[in-house]
C-alpha cells in the first residue's frame, strides 16, 4: 500500500473531528491533491479549520503567478488552494459555535494585503470574500453542514406572487434580502411584484 492509499485510509476513517485536525497538521509535501483535497470537500470541515489549512499551504507564493507559471511539482497544491478558495466563498465551510480562528493574524493580513491590490488595480489568484468571512466569524451561526438535515415535511412550496423574491430574502438574511427586495420589480398595475 502506498503512502498516499494509507493517508486516504486514515482520512476515510476519521470523525469530522479527527479529519479537521489532519487537515490542520498535513505536510503540503506529501500528496496535497489527492489526500488534502478529499478532506478539505467533506461536510464537516470547518470555516476555522479551513483557512488555517489554506494559510498552512502558504499561498502567498503563488498569488501573483498565472496557473502557467506554477512550477509543475506544486499545481496540485495550486488546485487544492483553488479549491479551498472557492468553497470559503461559497460559504461551504461553516463557523461552529464558539469557534475561534487561530489563522486570524494571517487572515488579516491577507486580507489587507487584497485591499491594498484593489487600490492598486491588482488582483491576486485567491481573493477571499470578507463579507462571508466576517458575517460567520460574527458570530451568526449557520448549522454546520454535517449537522444539516432535509425535513421533507417542513419544506413549503414556492407559490404566489413575491414568493421567489420572499424565498431569497430569508436565504440571504436580513439586510441583504430587504436591499434585494427594493431593487425587485413591485407589484403594480403591470402585474409586477
Amino acid at each position: 500500500m502506498s503512502n498516499k492509499d494509507e493517508q486516504m485510509k486514515r482520512a476515510r476513517a476519521a470523525t469530522a473531528a479527527e479529519l479537521r485536525r489532519m487537515a490542520r497538521s498535513f505536510d503540503w509535501s506529501r500528496n496535497p491533491e489527492p489526500v488534502l483535497g478529499w478532506m478539505m470537500a467533506q461536510k464537516g470541515m470547518d470555516l476555522s479549520s479551513a483557512l488555517v489549512v489554506f494559510f498552512n499551504g502558504d499561498p502567498g507564493r503563488f498569488n501573483y503567478l498565472s496557473k502557467r507559471e506554477v512550477p509543475q511539482e506544486f499545481r496540485g497544491a495550486a488546485r487544492v488552494l483553488d479549491n479551498i478558495c472557492l468553497r470559503v466563498n461559497s460559504g461551504f465551510y461553516r463557523a461552529r459555535q464558539g469557534q475561534k480562528l487561530p489563522a486570524r493574524a494571517r487572515l488579516d493580513a491577507w486580507l489587507d494585503f487584497q485591499a491594498a491590490d484593489r487600490a492598486a488595480g491588482r488582483r491576486g489568484r485567491w481573493i477571499l470574500d470578507e463579507g462571508i468571512i466576517e458575517t460567520a466569524l460574527r458570530g451568526k451561526r449557520h448549522p454546520a453542514m454535517a449537522e444539516e438535515t432535509a425535513d421533507i415535511g417542513a419544506l413549503r412550496p414556492l407559490q404566489g406572487p413575491g414568493a421567489v423574491q420572499g424565498f431569497l430574502a430569508e436565504l440571504l438574511g436580513p439586510g441583504l434580502g430587504e436591499r434585494l427586495l427594493r431593487v425587485l420589480p413591485r407589484r403594480g398595475s403591470d402585474g409586477l411584484r
